[in-house]
């Protein structure tokens, strides 16, 4: 753990501070996002480990004629138009011990004319420690990095609703009007939980009938569809590194300023410049009931993220994910009796996201003793560009399970060039080289890439009070209690030619072309 954290801080601080700073710090964080590739494929953008987040030889309508015939078996039938998410996430640190809760809400609009609103709450516990130090040659400037790893297991819950009862012939219009709906359904919500939370008292049952009738008025004339009953359980594992530079507060010794017991550390005042985090998470679901009911689906998800610069220079996420899908009660058996499993579908979603704003995040400090006292806090806007790329593989027969399911096991022949083969390589003409997987990827998955603009408003409060012992540049110690409260608002969009990738034409590449299932209508702004 500490070997992964010390990457990051590395590929974000870079050992020294660059003459340009903007152009430095937006290098650091490509270095974070593009670790295998170095400086010079910052500077180019000819990146080793495939993130080009471009074209990558797929071109629209490369290789073939770009006019796609009604019912093309690989064009997928819908996709995201917008997305507006409201996050807010409080942790709690008494010694080594983490708690943290988180609540989401997403309003999603859908290019067949559908909105779907999405409630979950989240809530986990595990154990955390971290070391700080002072970065060599910058001591005098205030310059440390600290080095954080965190392990913490959790579930999920909530609730998804479905708005698609308006059908006038016109998705645009569905769309306009399930998105009204959708919004006049979470004033619905928020009137409710109102009524939730009321306080006990004499005639409470009284009150909270009427609260919850005049909440019940709000709702949309048109119902929505609940979603299906899904169980959800979530791991997850964090590393997480930043530099902070600032400046310290000293005074002399007990004895005076000539008694000879040396300066006495009395707190500090820092900015947040540049920080990193490495997330894995686990999420399982099962589902109840629902066109998924008997069906249990694993994600696995890989990100890192960072930013750099005073105000938040620059920022960037890459994030990668595999969902693998099974039939629960075949899954059980599977397992109990000691069997390997047979998947029945696979998804495989890239993304990267890069950007800049303006925020700040600051953090302020008193010592008393080896007792410290910090209280921090910032906030900021951003604008950024994300990148997607999906595909999907239905797997309806035993020699397509098998062989993902031994890809997933890290058995047979593995991709030699990248161990999470892209929608955009999947495009490409397989080479000689090229894995089981890569080959079935590109014979059969579904491919598409997206586009979206996103503005992020963000918040943050912290107060922490701790124990620790300096020695020379390193400061030893744990954390007594803290808490940590973000709120961060959202708003992504698509933009650009939504394209999906058709079947192998002559020489077997597979031309990028329009998605008319994802353009045909545009998004609402709210």
């Amino acid at each position: 753990m500490f070997g992964v954290v010390s990457m990051i801080v590395l590929a974000i601080v870079g050992l020294s501070l660059p003459e340009e700073e903007a152009t430095g710090l937006k290098s650091a964080v490509c270095r974070v996002l593009h670790p295998l590739s170095g400086d010079e494929a910052c500077a180019t953008g000819d990146f080793a480990d495939g993130g080009d987040g471009g074209d990558g030889g797929g071109g629209g309508g490369e290789g073939g004629d770009p006019f796609v015939p009604n019912g093309d078996p690989f064009e997928p039938t819908r996709c995201l138009l917008s997305q507006e998410q409201t996050k807010t996430t409080v942790v709690v640190q008494i010694f080594f011990i983490k708690i943290s809760s988180s609540e989401t809400v997403k309003l999603q609009q859908w290019s067949d004319g559908t909105v779907t609103l999405e409630r979950i709450t989240e809530t986990g516990g595990g154990v955390t420690a971290s070391i700080s130090a002072g970065i060599r040659g910058l001591e005098d400037w205030g310059g440390s990095a600290k080095l954080s790893g965190t392990y913490l297991a959790g579930s999920g819950s909530g609730g998804q609703w479905l708005f698609s009862g308006n059908k006038t012939g016109d998705p645009q219009k569905d769309l306009e009007l399930n998105l009204e709906d959708a919004k006049q359904f979470t004033e619905y919500l928020k009137a409710q939980d109102e009524c939730n939370s009321r306080p006990a008292g004499p005639r409470s049952s009284e009150l909270g009938m009427i609260c919850g009738y005049h909440a019940g008025k709000k709702k949309p004339d048109l119902p929505p569809e609940k979603a299906p009953d899904v169980d959800i359980t979530k791991t997850s594992i964090e590393a997480s590194g930043n530099a902070n530079f600032g400046g310290k507060f000293k005074g002399s010794g007990k004895g005076g300023k000539d008694s000879g017991d040396g300066p006495k550390d009395l707190g500090k005042i820092s900015g947040e410049l540049a920080n990193g985090t490495m997330t894995e998470d686990v999420v399982v679901m099962r589902a109840h009931t629902g066109p998924n009911a008997g069906k249990i689906t694993f994600v696995y998800t890989f990100t890192v993220k960072g930013s750099g610069g005073v105000g938040g220079v620059a920022t960037g996420e890459r994030m990668q994910q595999v969902a693998v899908t099974y039939d629960a009660a075949t899954y059980d058996q599977e397992e109990a009796d000691g069997k390997p499993h047979r998947p029945e579908k696979l998804m495989i979603t890239t993304s990267e996201e890069a950007g800049g704003g303006g925020g700040v995040k600051v953090e302020g400090g008193a010592n008393a003793g080896p007792v410290t006292i910090d209280v921090g806090g910032g906030g900021g806007s951003t604008k950024s560009q994300i990148h997607t790329e999906t595909a999907e593989l239905i797997l309806d027969n035993d020699a397509d399970s098998v062989l993902v399911e031994d890809w997933l096991r890290g058995n047979g022949d593995q991709p030699a060039k990248n161990p999470l083969p892209s929608p955009t390589d999947a495009a490409k003409v397989p080479g000689p080289d090229a894995s089981p997987l890569e080959r079935l990827l590109h014979e059969k998955g579904k491919l598409s890439r997206l586009d979206y603009n996103a503005n992020t408003d963000w918040w943050n409060a912290s107060l922490g009070i701790g124990f620790g012992i300096s020695a020379g540049q390193f400061t030893l110690g744990f954390k007594l209690f803290g808490i940590d409260i973000t709120h961060e608002e959202k708003t992504q969009t698509i933009t650009g030619n939504p394209t999906y990738a058709t079947g192998p034409k002559n020489g077997g590449a597979r031309p990028w072309v329009e998605w008319k299932n994802c353009s045909k209508i545009k998004p609402i702004p709210t």
